[in-house]
């Protein structure tokens, strides 16, 4: 008998896929040639359990969850049926906890009563809520979150508030603040940039001033030894000597503005009587007009007559000038 192509082609394709089943199967902790032996918990959340995840006891691996279902029309409850791989015993007041690891995926934890009685199959358990790690952290960070929500707004509130109060032309000189602060910036930056700046070229400048200062040690040195050798012929000195001449000197100044000063004294008299000054003045005058009219008349005080002569008359009465005396002799 010959078996066509389309034969051979279905049965390795049912092959393949009872292969496939039974492999998913195997990997889920499934055998399918076994009878199911099933317990219940009865649980008000879920959480992020499904089926298939982990049941354990002590941390060691029992069975899985073999299917979900609500209780009621109202979704208040659930029944998770527990199909057990290994037989335990499992006392009647145990509980089981629906558990959420930091990493990996949720599973069901029993934990073990005292009973001494064990739970048969198709019994249920007693469960309990069990925050986990997450949820802990999450009801510990809600009250931190909502009070940052709240700052939040405030701040937003804040914001909105202040925008409102600044006026165009506020922005405007705002913007140029921050425009200047950034000019202020890039200039603070090439004064002090490491090559070219102000302050790196004053560096250098008073290196090469010191380096000049040593090159020159042994001349400055030289010329304070000569300071310190003139200081020192100074400090020799015999100064008390010219302090006493200096005080002698500004004694005797000291009594010639005395009598300089004093009206009882010739010169005093003469600095401060008015009179005598007018009198001394008025004689110069006179003696200066005499030597005037010797000058312009010559003949009339020295000419020689036996009969004599009339005089003449025609006397100075001022001094003239050396200009008109010149002029009369021409």
């Amino acid at each position: 008998m010959k078996v066509s192509n389309e034969t051979k082609v279905g049965i390795l394709t049912i092959f393949a896929l009872t292969v496939l089943v039974l492999g998913f199967n195997f990997l889920k902790n499934k055998d399918l040639f076994k009878k199911r032996k099933l317990i219940y918990a009865v649980f008000p959340n879920l959480g992020g359990l499904s089926r298939s995840n982990e049941v354990k006891v002590n941390g060691y691996l029992i069975g899985t969850v073999y299917k979900m279902t609500k209780k009621d029309m109202n979704a208040d409850q659930f029944i998770v049926s527990i199909n057990l791989n290994e037989e335990v015993n499992i006392p009647k007041d145990s509980k089981a906890i629906i558990s959420s690891p930091l990493v990996g995926s949720w599973y069901i934890n029993i934990e073990k009563g005292k009973d001494s009685d064990f739970l048969k199959i198709g019994d249920t358990l007693q469960s309990k809520l069990d925050m986990g790690i997450l949820d802990d952290v999450k009801a510990q960070l809600t009250p931190t979150l909502e009070k940052v929500r709240g700052s939040l707004d405030t701040l937003n509130i804040l914001l909105n508030n202040v925008n409102g109060l600044l006026s165009s032309e506020a922005k405007a000189n705002l913007h140029q603040a921050v425009a200047n602060l950034n000019q202020s910036s890039s200039a603070l930056k090439t004064l002090l940039d490491a090559e070219t700046g102000l302050i790196a070229k004053t560096i250098n400048n008073a290196n090469e001033f010191i380096n000049g200062i040593k090159k020159n040690s042994d001349n400055i040195n030289a010329t304070i030894s000569n300071v310190k050798s003139a200081s020192d012929k100074l400090a020799n000195l015999e100064i008390q000597p010219v302090i006493d001449s200096l005080q002698a000197t500004i004694s005797l100044l000291k009594s010639s503005a005395e009598k300089i000063t004093n009206k009882n004294g010739s010169l005093g008299a003469l600095m401060n009587d008015k009179s005598l000054y007018d009198n001394l003045n008025r004689t110069i005058i006179k003696a200066q007009t005499l030597i005037d009219d010797l000058r312009v008349h010559p003949k009339r005080y020295v000419n020689l007559s036996i009969f004599g002569k009339k005089d003449k008359g025609d006397y100075l009465n001022l001094p003239i000038g050396d200009s008109a005396f010149i002029e009369n002799k021409q």
